[in-house]
């Protein structure tokens, strides 16, 4: 039996989310999108790890101390005394939220190959990666595929989350860079939204059929926020609903939904019942402000899931 369930690597950051639109007061929490998956799936009660690089600064420091509250094995986590820890602010409008970046030349960024020395990947039933992982430098997207490259050849499975943001990367480099990445994926989960500016296409079946013709041959789910998401399995194709919830902060919904996922698969349960679950999960975390405070317990999705009974 692996060490881990999931391990992820990325980029974490420290965030300030805007508790009021218009005014200047930040709530200052933690984000980082597969930080937050990974932090979703041990509030899920999965065995986790994360791999990446923090600043030797204060920001750095509760990061670390985060991710032990949250019982996540912080062994592959690199102080890099020459950088700093990534943040963000998240500001709410009519729009929805928008969010400004300082990350440029963050120790996450800075993550190398050589940084993977460790056997960590190679410990783990699935390696959680994403977009932004592969965007934030070229080294970076190298440790990415680095890692991609040691837990295929251990058996584990790799999951990737589209993840796209085109302020880190131009369209046509991220097109490239993901189709080589979901190619060698076993769980690929693109937005809608990503793959509209990916592919052109606004339509779920289309968008599946790009995703199967540019080499995806494992499972890809295909989220689609409140409409909930496609399970696409490669033989069939079934929506699973999403659950309607009055949302307040929708920031860390899509990592919410990865690391439970993986939480549920870790478990044992069937696709869809492991869809059904992450939606609900998922849905549950727009309910208050920040990528992680309202990441939800195993009590609560249960709670919320019809007949309250979790997934069977």
């Amino acid at each position: 039996m692996p060490d881990f369930d999931i391990v992820g690597l990325g980029e974490p950051l420290i965030e300030f989310n805007q508790t009021r639109p218009g005014q200047p007061e930040f709530l200052q929490g933690f984000g980082g999108d597969t930080s937050n998956a990974i932090i979703a799936a041990a509030r899920q009660g999965a065995r986790c790890a994360y791999l990446t690089r923090v600043g030797a600064d204060v920001f750095g420091e509760q990061l670390l101390q985060l991710w032990r509250d949250e019982q996540v094995d912080t062994s592959g986590v690199m102080i890099d005394p020459q950088a700093h820890t990534g943040l963000y602010f998240v500001q709410h409008g009519p729009e929805g939220h928008v969010f400004s970046y300082m990350r440029h030349g963050s120790a996450a960024s800075r993550m190398h190959p050589e940084d993977l020395r460790h056997d960590m990947v190679e410990r783990a039933a699935f390696l959680h990666v994403s977009g932004i992982s592969m965007a934030i430098s070229g080294n970076a997207c190298d440790t990415v595929f680095a890692a991609i490259e040691r837990a295929r050849a251990s058996g584990g499975q790799v999951c990737l989350d589209s993840n796209l943001r085109l302020r880190l990367w131009p369209v046509d480099r991220a097109r490239a860079i993901l189709r080589e990445a979901m190619r060698m994926a076993d769980i690929f989960l693109p937005s809608m939204d990503d793959m509209r500016h990916l592919t052109g296409h606004t339509d779920p079946a289309a968008t599946l059929d790009w995703i199967r013709d540019a080499g995806a041959s494992g499972i890809v789910i295909l989220k689609m926020g409140r409409d909930g998401a496609v399970l696409d399995d490669g033989r069939n194709r079934h929506l699973v609903a999403g659950m309607a919830v009055e949302a307040v902060d929708a920031t860390g919904a899509g990592d919410c939904f990865a690391g439970t996922l993986l939480a549920r698969r870790a478990r044992g349960d069937d696709w869809a019942g492991a869809v059904r679950y992450a939606n609900a999960a998922a849905a549950l975390s727009t309910r208050g402000y920040g990528a992680v405070q309202p990441l939800p317990t195993p009590a609560q999705v249960e709670a919320f899931l019809p007949g309250g009974a979790g997934a069977r």
